[in-house]
């Protein structure tokens, strides 16, 4: 079973290793959401494979910490923030508490997301 519970942050991002002229590389933002997905079997008590309360306390204080109206670029590890960067970093983030994680799929539009699901 795979559960999945989504969060949203508003940030503004560069990409500086683009060439000249790539409208990306100019400072702009972006309504990011992502997706935290998790896989395991249903606990024999509560039918669930996680309390979804549980993975908000985890990831909410991150998002409101480090991603939420800030510049992505002076957060360590986002100096290049493309979306596939900013999976991976809430990836390592994320996992070590929650071990079981699947999958994060990040949203940078409506229609342009990364997803990662580890190594």
């Amino acid at each position: 079973m795979i559960i999945v519970k989504e969060f949203s942050f508003e940030a503004a991002h560069y990409l500086p290793n683009l060439p000249d002229g790539h409208k990306c590389k100019r400072l702009h933002g972006h309504s990011f959401r992502f997706e935290v997905h998790v896989e395991g079997s249903l606990d024999p008590v509560y039918n669930w494979v996680m309390d979804f309360g549980d993975i908000k306390k985890i990831v909410k204080p991150i998002v409101e910490e480090f991603l939420d109206h800030r510049f992505l670029n002076e957060i360590k590890g986002l100096e290049n923030p493309t979306s596939e960067q900013i999976a991976i970093w809430l990836w390592n983030k994320i996992k070590p508490e929650i071990p079981n994680l699947k999958q994060i799929i990040v949203h940078e539009t409506c229609t342009a997301r990364a997803i990662y699901s580890g190594d």
